[in-house]
């Protein structure tokens, strides 16, 4: 199978320029240069257009960097998928604060947002955007619409696999929304252009429908291999699942831990490993990583973008003392920082703690404690993400990265599997220890960071994610799923709004819908509390 990666999407962006104002909004057709005749000739056209629904995870309009973008009212930069994912994720956090005073970024340290945030605003659009270009797909890839155009039986199979790739990536977005949202519009392919506003799903609707498309996909997307790098395979589906299934206590009231188990076991049994070397995992030779299960792909020649692994590589250093030639880069923006709960979360002997920079010697130190979020020396940096190579080759742009971002990686599911023993889905406790003390050892370097069965509880599992998966947009729906997000709980740095930190209000477990949405759509409700 013909790998849909690092593609120009001249093609696709003619198929599926949609408009960004109102997007569940099915009255609105999506814009076309071309017609269907003239542009599904061969097998081609619809790999470039399968291959636009994967780069809107990744870039931000129909040219790049910038200058056509895909969301309005913010700019483009801002709006890109990725970025607004992990800024929604961590900010809220113990786990980073970033210092920028770009209007609607400071209350997302704090948790002082609203329904007019810009930032949730255009991740509410984002999800709705590939939606809809993953519908557009699915209606133009119909048996019907193949027989049409006299499609080859030969193409038809591989066609069928774009199919279940494009719902895949539907899935994943619905996922997104339902974590974010909670109840959402269920916009499908069938909701043609000039249907009524789609009405409210409840979340568990939503839960439903993503869990049986996957369910029902993941067989016929294809097994992972070199030549499937950065698509959606079989491990992917099955992530996904695992995913949705661990959370599905927080999205619908009944746990599903035991199918969790099932599909965790699923990835685990799949032809991954653990990278020998994790710092790679960060780096521009990523893709060779026998660890990663599904990245967003990023390329400082062909994907360039604002947001995405530019916004992560560049944001993360700062000071007159951090260079950008040391990760790879044209000059660090002064961003993102940890909280000092993150930081004080390492041992001793730690070497994920590799990449931390304190600043120590310099004359310019930075201190643990946060004590301004707006000054870059309050807080330690820790640019994990890098334009370099883990060999220490820089990448082909100075400016825009060529490292993935590995969304889904086996780490995760080692310690999903430790969970989910824990919380009665099933597994063993040897095995669960086994996993989790690999992880561990790779991190120490041997067995001195390795833990006893009568360490492994629930609260260890949570803290060991929080060192494992620092900043890969994990934290905010790990902490809501272990109960640690709103209340009192937990406290943290500038959690709702002071430096001591106090309790969030329950209904900041979900982020607002739109106020611009609920103008657009009478059938939306807003989520209690805003």
């Amino acid at each position: 199978m013909t790998k849909i990666t690092r593609y120009t999407f001249a093609l696709a962006g003619a198929l599926v320029a949609l408009g960004a104002t109102g997007c569940t909004d099915t009255t609105v057709e999506p814009s076309s240069t071309a017609t269907e005749t003239n542009a599904f000739g061969d097998l081609g056209a619809y790999r470039a257009l399968l291959a636009k629904v994967y780069a809107g995870l990744a870039v931000t309009g129909q040219q790049g960097p910038a200058g056509n973008g895909d969301i309005e009212g913010i700019d483009e930069g801002f709006s890109q998928y990725l970025r607004i994912y992990w800024e929604a994720q961590e900010l809220p956090t113990d786990e980073a604060v970033i210092g920028w005073g770009d209007v609607g970024l400071p209350e997302l340290n704090t948790g002082e947002w609203s329904s007019s945030n810009p930032f949730l605003v255009a991740m509410y659009y984002r999800v709705y955007f590939q939606v809809a270009m993953a519908n557009e797909f699915l209606r133009q890839t119909t048996d019907s619409k193949l027989s049409e155009r006299n499609v080859p039986s030969g193409l038809r199979t591989n066609i069928q696999t774009f199919r279940a790739e494009a719902r895949f990536l539907r899935a994943l977005s619905y996922w997104h929304a339902i974590d974010f949202f909670g109840a959402v519009p269920l916009v499908k392919e069938d909701a043609l252009p000039g249907s009524p506003p789609p009405k409210q799903a409840t979340r568990q609707e939503v839960y439903d429908f993503v869990v049986a498309e996957l369910e029902d996909i993941k067989d016929d997307l294809p097994v992972a291999s070199p030549g499937t790098y950065g698509r959606a395979t079989q491990g992917a589906a099955h992530m996904l699942l695992a995913k949705v299934y661990l959370n599905a206590e927080v999205y619908t009231g009944t746990p599903q831990y035991a199918a969790a188990m099932t599909e965790t076991q699923a990835v685990i049994a799949g032809p991954y490993s653990l990278d020998p070397t994790w710092i790679r995992l960060f780096r521009t030779d990523n893709k060779n990583s026998p660890e990663v299960i599904f990245p967003i792909i990023q390329d400082g020649q062909t994907t360039r973008t604002w947001g995405g692994m530019t916004f992560l590589v560049h944001a993360g250093c700062g000071g007159n003392e951090m260079q950008g030639a040391t990760y790879g880069i044209d000059g660090c923006w002064w961003g993102y920082r940890m909280k000092p709960e993150a930081f004080n979360r390492y041992g001793a002997g730690d070497n994920r703690t590799s990449f931390f920079w304190d600043g120590q010697g310099t004359g310019n130190p930075q201190s643990v404690a946060v004590n301004s979020i707006g000054d870059w020396y309050s807080g330690i940096s820790a640019p994990k993400f890098s334009n370099l190579s883990s060999t220490g080759t820089p990448g082909s742009n100075g400016t825009h990265p060529d490292t993935d971002f590995p969304m889904f990686r086996l780490a995760d599911a080692y310690l999903m599997y430790a969970e989910l023993f824990l919380r009665g889905g099933g597994g063993t406790q040897q095995q669960a220890l086994d996993y989790v003390n690999l992880l561990r050892q790779r991190a120490y370097g041997d067995n001195s960071g390795d833990i006893t069965a009568g360490q492994l509880d629930l609260q260890f599992v949570l803290d060991e994610r929080g060192r494992e998966l620092l900043f890969e947009a994990h934290r905010r729906q790990d902490l809501i799923r272990f109960s640690q997000f709103t209340g009192n709980t937990y406290i943290w740095a500038w959690k709702n709004g002071t430096q001591a930190g106090s309790a969030y209000p329950a209904h900041l477990n979900l982020y607002p819908l739109p106020a611009s949405e609920l103008v657009a759509n009478p059938n939306l409700t807003q989520n209690t509390g805003y």
